[in-house]
């Protein structure tokens, strides 16, 4: 059966076993290329793997950093190590925490997870 097939099935109401199995195997086929698409790492997320591999293991330590401190080791701008900082918080490496600077207020700083 052909997606035009089963596309003027539905509109008319002739909903078959044909039609069911379509439906089902066009399902699988969207779970399984769903699935693929999960499990391959994107084309920005393989650039930035060194970078997160260096944050983790140069850069952030006991002591708290903020991420303009990282974006200077790192020479990245300020936004893009927040975004990094963020994905190595979030996959449990580091910790986040607050830091009261003068003259700019309360301030976001990254150490490494115990």
């Amino acid at each position: 059966m052909t997606n035009r097939e089963f596309y003027t099935a539905i509109v008319n109401g002739e909903i078959t076993e044909d039609v069911v199995n379509h439906a089902a195997a066009a399902l699988e086929k969207l779970d399984a290329t769903n699935e693929k698409r999960r499990n391959t790492p994107s084309k920005v997320q393989i650039e930035n793997q060194p970078l997160i591999d260096q944050i983790v293991n140069e850069i952030l330590t006991a002591e708290p950093k903020t991420a303009s401190d990282v974006a200077t080791e790192l020479g990245v701008k300020v936004q893009k190590a927040s975004a990094l900082l963020r994905m190595v918080v979030a996959a449990g490496k580091a910790v986040q925490g607050e830091t009261k600077v003068p003259k700019k207020g309360v301030v976001k700083t990254y150490a490494l997870a115990e």
